[in-house]
């Protein structure tokens, strides 16, 4: 039974299931959910899939699994896949970045998003005291994680892991919410690495970009 994927291709988190999947040859069938429509907001959404409303969501038969990085762990160990590090140190490792990039990162990331993006779309007032907040947070992140990046072409050991995928997860709208990601030079090489070394990170990105450039088009918003 092919396991299947809810998400939108707009959506920087389900690029990271799908890219992790792609890289470790398994097939998925992805459903779509079309948040610019609220169908994650519906009822039956929330009561069969996920209570919060978001996306991506796994299910593999009877089993159902939202967060996308727990989704990719549970990939990786149904592929036995060296995503998760190459030895028990590098395992936890890639786990530290995970957890960090959950808690240090990319909700900042979303809340700049939700800002920047959402808000014009919906034609309502920035809140530029959130703005600044997020942009200062993850200036703090992103100069620990420059620094760690010195000399690396990943995260965790000498190849990709599930940690660069996940901490790679804010550039999916870096032109569109502009989190402040530029001005860290070893973390913009780290992420060019990405982009030269793993296609699917790579067709994902057109994936991403396709369709939030052409649902802001239709609606009528530049950003």
């Amino acid at each position: 039974m092919t396991i299947k994927i809810y998400g939108d291709p707009g959506s920087g988190s389900l690029r990271r299931v799908t890219t992790a999947a792609k890289v470790m040859g398994i097939e998925i069938e992805h459903v779509m959910v079309d948040l610019f429509k609220g169908e994650s907001q519906t009822a039956e959404f929330k009561s069969r899939l996920n209570p919060h409303g978001l996306t991506p969501v796994l299910v593999d038969g009877d089993f159902v699994l939202y967060e996308a990085a727990a989704i990719n762990l549970y990939l990786a160990s149904k592929a036995n896949s060296p995503l998760v590090g190459a030895t028990a140190e590098d395992r936890f490792e890639v786990l530290q970045w995970m957890f960090w990039s959950g808690e240090q990162w990319r909700v900042f990331a979303t809340a700049l998003f939700d800002e920047r993006v959402g808000k014009t779309v919906m034609g309502l007032p920035k809140n530029e005291a959130v703005i600044a907040f997020a942009e200062g947070k993850l200036r703090a992140a992103a100069k620990v994680l420059d620094q760690h990046l010195q000399g690396r072409k990943f995260i965790v050991g000498e190849t990709l892991t599930l940690a660069d995928i996940d901490v790679a997860g804010p550039f999916s709208q870096i032109d569109r919410s502009r989190p402040p990601l530029r001005d860290f030079p070893n973390l913009m090489a780290w992420h060019d690495n990405l982009i030269q070394s793993v296609p699917a990170w790579a067709e994902t990105k057109r994936v991403v970009d396709h369709r939030i450039d052409s649902f802001l088009s239709s609606v009528g918003v530049a950003l």
